[in-house]
């Protein structure tokens, strides 16, 4: 018998997510409190054991934005809904949620399915940098392939899902990063997962020490000096900063649902603060979130300190993996991405790619309109 839908309560979400050994800290029930402009929503797929019991099987975090001067809205799952993807159907799974939708006000739907297709290992990544001729991580043959993503690729096509970079080259602003670089920790002693970093990360986390950079746990109230060194970075790397309210929101809320859903750090030398970071973790999967960095004192290599103490609280833990989040699809050396790529290779990872986000239009004429709107701000 195919699950059924319906709404789910915060006790209901937070049971499930505790039954998992990880999920994405986009679909966790506080995230929907860390974004104010969306209106959240936890739903949940439900069976019956064999005593006729309901269980939940699957749950989603809903986030919907509404469009201007129409009570309508894109409904949005980032790195979600956590379901069993590779299993007898996609849907039975799909089409209660777009009714379930379609019902709350969606004109639209997307979501990012947690489905790896291809993985990329250190060397590659590094050897693909350095080849004038490789442009593009996707065009570099992977060093393991995923064949049961390209079933569920298949099947989303089939039910009318449209990948989001094929809707438009810009998309809805919302939109999480397809490609990531992770450190896969399951099994491996803290003196191997060192033993992995390469031979300059090694020798900058020996400066560090050397130089008495010390990485201490941050707190609320060390925010500002995170957001300093943020807004430093934003202006260097050229983003758009979040304002300190998002992050001292994230703080309250993530920290009130579990202590360690989000941790701060700060790598501090002779007094300054030259580097900070913040850390979210699920389960046994742990993110370096956010980070931010001085120009100042370089040569102490702080950056190096803090993601070595950040990798050794997250295998203390019980981390599987360390994920590093986000990493450029482009190889070229002149993209100012590739400095930060080249960092997170030194860890010793992989690069994965994600099978990226999907769209279904629910009404055409007003997901073309908001993909307009939202190309044009």
């Amino acid at each position: 018998m195919a699950p059924h839908l319906r709404t789910i309560s915060r006790e209901e979400h937070l049971a499930f997510v505790a039954s998992r050994p990880a999920m994405s800290h986009m679909q966790v029930p506080s995230w929907g409190d860390v974004k104010p402009d969306w209106r959240a929503e936890s739903i949940g797929w439900f069976d019956r054991d064999g005593a006729g019991r309901e269980r939940i099987v699957g749950a989603g975090l809903v986030l919907y934005r509404p469009i201007p001067r129409v009570k309508r809205y894109l409904a949005y799952l980032p790195e979600g809904p956590v379901v069993d993807w590779h299993g007898t159907g996609l849907r039975q799974w799909l089409d209660p949620m777009l009714a379930h939708l379609k019902a709350q006000g969606a004109f639209s739907v997307r979501m990012g399915p947690p489905v790896v297709a291809r993985r990329w290992d250190a060397r590659t990544v590094k050897d693909a940098i350095a080849d004038p001729a490789a442009g593009r991580l996707r065009d570099v043959p992977p060093d393991s392939q995923e064949p049961r993503a390209a079933e569920v690729v298949a099947q989303l096509r089939a039910l009318g899902w449209r990948r989001g970079e094929e809707e438009s080259e810009d998309g809805f602003s919302a939109g999480q990063p397809r490609y990531v670089f992770q450190v896969p920790f399951a099994g491996l002693s803290l003196e191997e997962i060192r033993g992995g970093l390469n031979q300059q990360w090694r020798r900058n986390i020996k400066k560090a020490e050397k130089a008495g950079v010390k990485v201490v746990e941050g707190d609320y109230e060390d925010l500002p000096a995170f957001y300093d060194l943020y807004r430093e970075t934003a202006a260097r790397d050229r983003f758009i900063p979040r304002p300190l309210g998002y992050f001292q929101r994230m703080w309250t809320v993530l920290r009130a649902e579990d202590p360690d859903r989000m941790r701060l750090y700060l790598a501090q030398h002779d007094g300054e603060t030259l580097s900070a970071a913040t850390m979210l973790t699920v389960g046994n999967h742990v993110w370096y979130s956010y980070g931010a960095s001085t120009g100042r004192k370089r040569e102490v290599q702080p950056s190096n300190a803090i993601q070595w103490r950040m990798m050794s609280d997250a295998h203390e833990l019980g981390a599987a993996v360390y994920d590093l989040r986000g990493i450029t699809d482009t190889l070229d050396e002149s993209n100012h991405l590739v400095g930060l790529l080249r960092f997170k290779v030194g860890t010793g990872g992989r690069a994965a790619e994600y099978i990226g986000e999907w769209d279904y239009p629910i009404n055409k004429v007003l997901h073309k309109a908001f993909t307009l709107y939202m190309a044009r701000r």
